[in-house]
């Protein structure tokens, strides 16, 4: 019986979303989904929810829960990673709190800055263990990255963990319907290219019939600038570096040293960025978990449709020989020829019986692959820290960051970095 595992699979809705789509995957049925998280009680909730989908769609899958990481694993043909280490409390808390200390804002912090560096430092380790335990019970088995920090994590379980990994992210599937939606335009027959890194891929090419919609784009995008909106953020770089990135607004304020200032506070207010975001959105899912639990959990008539997750797409091109194609993030082989062949990529690839497949893309427009570095830079060294356990390449990562570096004095950049690990305590390996 093939085996499809889930690390993280406490992640209800996630779990909900990704396992509920294999069940409902005629070239999945049959298979094991082995369900593995450190929380018990949420491990079971997640069950109870797969097995009630399992019900009402006739599914001949196999739902099995794991309380050891390395059974979990053993045998598995695909394996899912949505793990997230240190939660919102205490480690996100903290990620937001000791920069604010310091005057630094952020609204996500979950892939670069000064949060995503910690983020990185957190997880890596348990990664890396997942690693270990994949190369001795399944070496053949396909990972799939949903993590966050995408493009740090990915590239770590390639190049360290010796384990054949893709990162797959929302932001390139959701990119097209949400600019044409916001600027009325209709997304039907639309051509598009986008290639780049993770959060920050860009719209390269968007055409209709052979037309270039860019034009209109811009106009559109430069009229609705006039009033606030959701996206100010993504449609100001897109008219001033000519194109459109794929990650939210509320994200790219933080990635770019150009928004988020001590010395004009009005930019906040103009761009209508959110600060502290992704700490509002955890309390707000933690307050409304209960009712969700009940519609999830106890519903034994709940069903499923399938969504727009890739994984189960991935699984069923891998199986069926039925190409599919996906955005994903893999090491950078001489795909985007102007970006650093040690970071990781985010570039279309082709799914089918040969596995995940990239597709080469070329040089990016210079301006682009520029931003695309600047935050290549602080992954990277984020990475030496994490394998070196050197706190100087922690200092290197956060003086490297645009908007840390933009907002902050050296000085200041190694006090905030030393009063996080000495924050972060237990769930940081020890820097030298």
């Amino acid at each position: 019986m093939s085996k499809i595992t889930f690390l993280g699979a406490g992640s209800t809705v996630f779990a909900k979303n990704v396992l509920g789509d294999c069940l409902l995957t005629p070239a999945l049925q049959g298979f094991e989904i082995a369900l593995f998280d450190i929380d018990h009680e949420r491990l079971q909730d997640s069950a109870n929810m797969l097995n009630n989908i399992k019900k009402t769609s006739g599914s001949t899958s196999v739902i099995k829960v794991y309380t050891d990481r390395k059974e979990a694993l053993s045998g598995a043909k695909y394996v899912v990673n949505a793990i997230q280490v240190g939660g919102y409390d205490p480690c996100t808390i903290t990620d937001f709190e000791i920069p604010k200390k310091y005057g630094l804002r952020q609204t996500i912090a979950d892939t670069v800055g000064i949060g995503g560096i910690f983020r990185n430092l957190r997880t890596i380790p348990v990664m890396l263990d997942f690693a270990a335990d994949i190369r001795e019970v399944c070496p053949d088995a396909l990972f799939l990255n949903y993590t966050n920090p995408m493009a740090v994590l990915t590239n770590v379980m390639n190049t360290y963990g010796g384990v054949r990994t893709v990162g797959l992210c929302h932001s390139v599937q959701a990119c097209i319907p949400e600019l044409f939606k916001s600027l009325g335009l209709e997304k039907e027959g639309v051509k598009a290219k986008i290639a780049g890194i993770n959060h920050m891929a860009w719209l390269l090419e968007v055409t209709k019939d052979g037309v270039d919609l860019y034009p209109e784009i811009k106009k559109r995008a430069a009229e609705k600038q006039k009033e606030k909106h959701w996206d100010m953020v993504r449609y100001e770089m897109m008219l001033k570096f000519g194109h459109y990135i794929t990650e939210s607004s509320e994200h790219n304020a933080e990635y770019h040293p150009y928004f988020i200032k001590r010395n004009y506070p009005e930019l906040v207010d103009r761009f209508n960025i959110p600060l502290d975001e992704y700490p509002r959105r955890c309390i707000e899912q933690i307050s409304k978990w209960k009712k969700m639990r009940e519609d999830l959990v106890n519903d034994a008539n709940l069903t499923h449709v399938r969504s727009h997750e890739y994984a189960s797409y991935i699984f069923e091109a891998i199986e069926t020989d039925v190409p599919f194609k996906i955005g994903g993030n893999v090491m950078n082989t001489g795909l985007i020829t102007n970006l650093p062949r040690e970071a990781c990529v985010e570039v279309p690839c082709l799914v089918d019986r040969n596995g995940v497949t990239p597709t080469y893309v070329g040089d990016l427009p210079p301006q682009l692959a520029a931003l695309n570095r600047t935050n290549i830079n602080t992954q990277l060294l984020t990475i030496e820290a994490a394998i070196t356990r050197k706190r100087e390449h922690i200092y290197h990562a956060a003086m490297l960051d645009p908007h840390t570096s933009a907002e902050l004095s050296m000085d200041d950049i190694v006090a905030m970095c030393d009063e996080l690990i000495e924050a972060h305590g237990k769930w940081l390996p020890e820097y030298h």
